[in-house]
């Protein structure tokens, strides 16, 4: 199945890509090599292969959850430029109605 120069033509205008005659003819050579690459590994017989993930085998590598001290207000709000009653100061992006 070959892509035309058209083809590609017609996907660079619902991809509103301005594409000029040689990088038309350029792309349409390589779609063409792309899709019969996809065809070439479709045709691997793979009948009693379960599907899978990984290549090798994956172990669960995260660590256990620990409780562990956190920051107080007042060391997490010691380096912001602005703080307000224990609270990060922001902007206001919302007009109140």
């Amino acid at each position: 199945m070959a892509i035309t120069r058209d083809e590609v033509a017609h996907l660079a205008r619902l991809s509103r890509l301005s594409l000029s005659d040689a990088e038309l003819d350029h792309f349409s050579g390589q779609l063409d090599q792309i899709i019969a690459a996809v065809a070439r590994v479709q045709e691997v017989a793979a009948q009693g292969i379960a599907p899978m993930t990984h290549a090798v085998p994956v172990l669960n590598v995260f660590r256990d959850d620990a409780v562990a001290p956190c920051l107080t207000a007042q060391q997490a709000l010691s380096g912001a430029p602005a703080a307000e009653q224990d609270r990060f100061r922001v902007p206001r992006i919302l007009a109140e109605d």
